[in-house]
């Protein structure tokens, strides 16, 4: 395990305004701004439109939400992936706005539009190039996307190394944006050395089917599976939720995240979600943070750390309101996908970005109506043991292990 990227640093400072000073705004490129990861760090910006300013907006297809936020923000760099959409757009632009589509490719987008902080809000592979570019350029990375560092850990570490590591206060080049990862994140700051944590705990509320009996799941309708209890997201995180599939995902994050091993990486279910994760020192002390179920909490953090900006009275916690603060212990048999991802993250190497890749594709089936929900492990697990792990695997040899695992993912859905 190479060194944290919380002591990763750039040999000289990140290319960002300082946001104490009031007059250099920080610049901000936004990969999926319209899902709602972007749109949160859209309403963040809104809120302090003197720290920050948008510079690049890239989405898949959403054109009519993408026009209403050109209009608001500005951005001198726009990326439609769909290229019938953009032609769409493309009229209606202001002069001077540079329109990039697949033909360009989401990477000359962000090279393009260069920005200080890229927040990578999409799902999936496509922004694995654009966030290795930022963090080869010493720029930072706010991260809410699991499979980068699931699929491709080994490669971002070696990156931050390359890049230079200095002294602990000055600012980490990647910052985590998912609420698990930033509240680890924040507990960690002021710890001397990563052998001082014992382990971490990360909670998760236990998403959709935590009370609905497993002898249902075969029926279970998509709409239940979507409906999270506690937070607004998309459809397939909503999914990697209901099958706890997230919470394996966010453990090989957590592992490359703080150089801490998968064994000493704990989960709970904890249904307030107030308690966001936890990490535990060998002295026996546990850091907890807490706070609403609000992901413009962490954006806002990861936008303007190490500095700390106030948030409206609406975005605080009402401790009077708080009855009680549950922990349970994971059912694993009811959700065998948290098992899944412990094994992938076991075997390491290639193993890992194999799971994410059939995750991805089985839970697309299940959202398209082609599998069961009850599927979903049986084929990750298949494709898993169908795998021979590459151990060290470079960026090219991480990207055909993933078409892979896509392709033969595909296969075994068509097959049920």
């Amino acid at each position: 395990m190479t060194p944290s990227p919380i002591c990763n640093v750039p040999k000289e400072r990140p290319r960002c305004g300082q946001i104490g000073d009031g007059v250099t705004p920080r610049t901000v490129t936004i990969l999926g701004s319209t899902g709602s990861i972007g749109t949160n760090t859209l309403d963040v910006v809104r809120g302090f439109r003197r720290r920050f300013r948008v510079k690049g907006l890239a989405v898949g297809s959403n054109g009519q939400l993408l026009l209403r936020q050109i209009a608001e923000f500005s951005p001198p760099f726009v990326y439609v992936d769909d290229e019938s959409a953009a032609m769409r757009l493309k009229p209606s632009l202001k002069k001077g706005t540079r329109l990039f589509t697949r033909r360009e490719g989401l990477r000359e987008f962000s090279r393009a539009a260069g920005a200080d902080i890229l927040i990578a809000a999409t799902t999936g592979t496509t922004a694995l190039l654009p966030v290795v570019d930022a963090l080869e350029a010493g720029r930072r990375v706010g991260l809410a996307n699991k499979e980068i560092l699931v699929m491709a850990g080994g490669i971002i570490m070696k990156i931050l190394d390359e890049v230079g590591v200095g002294a602990r206060h000055a600012a980490p080049l990647l910052i985590p944006i998912d609420s698990e990862h930033s509240a680890i994140f924040q507990c960690l700051q002021g710890a001397n050395s990563p052998a001082a944590v014992r382990r971490i705990i990360l909670t998760g509320s236990g998403g959709p089917l935590r009370e609905v009996a497993s002898d249902r799941f075969a029926s279970i309708p998509k709409s239940i599976v979507i409906r999270h209890p506690k937070w607004s997201m998309g459809r397939k995180i909503s999914v990697d939720s209901a099958t706890l599939m997230n919470k394996g995902l966010e453990i090989i994050e957590a592992s490359w995240l703080f150089g801490v091993p998968v064994p000493r990486i704990d989960v709970l279910i904890h249904p307030e979600a107030v308690v966001h994760s936890m990490v535990e020192f060998i002295d026996g002390s546990v850091m907890a943070q807490m706070g609403p179920t609000d992901m413009r909490l962490p954006i806002q953090y990861a936008l303007s750390y190490p500095d700390r900006l106030a948030s409206p009275p609406a975005r605080l916690l009402d401790w009077a309101a708080l009855s009680r603060l549950t922990f349970l212990a994971p059912d694993r048999k009811k959700f065998p996908c948290l098992d899944i991802a412990y094994q992938a993250a076991a075997a390491a190497g290639s193993a890992p970005c194999v799971l994410s890749a059939a995750d991805e594709v089985a839970v697309g089936a299940f959202l398209d109506d082609r599998i069961r929900f009850t599927s979903i492990p049986h084929i990750i697990e298949k494709v898993l043991s169908r795998h021979k792990v590459i151990d060290n695997p470079g960026l090219g040899q991480i990207r055909r292990a993933h078409e892979w695992a896509s392709e033969e993912t595909r296969k075994l859905c068509l097959a049920r």
